[in-house]
């Protein structure tokens, strides 16, 4: 038997806001990424999230050992965007007291 080398595409692709994700899922390549780096096998990520096929997991781990520089870029602009959202909405929707004041509607509506 002879094995035919062959390119398969790699199981990424950025939707509409520039988010990657993997193969035909809405799960990120950053959720992928993560879980890798906490020590989770494609295995154990494939179980977590039942959409993803477990070969374009080994693909997505493959692709970020072969661009780590590149995808560890992305992953921090990710991080930094995430951080500058919260920090507005915190601004303008203050988390201070949120407890106390839902605790006392409810104590006011019981």
């Amino acid at each position: 038997m002879i094995l035919v080398s062959s390119v398969e595409p790699i199981p990424l692709r950025a939707d509409p806001s520039g988010i990657i994700r993997v193969g035909r899922t809405r799960i990120t390549l950053d959720t992928v990424v993560t879980a890798f780096l906490e020590g989770c096998s494609a295995e154990e990520i494939r179980e977590q999230y039942p959409s993803l096929q477990l070969p374009d997991v080994y693909s997505a781990i493959g692709y970020y050992l072969r661009h780590q520089n590149e995808v560890d870029a992305y992953l921090l602009a990710r991080r930094q965007l995430a951080a500058k959202v919260r920090q507005e909405a915190e601004l303008r929707f203050n988390p201070g007291g949120l407890r106390d004041r839902l605790l006392a509607r409810s104590h006011a509506q019981g």
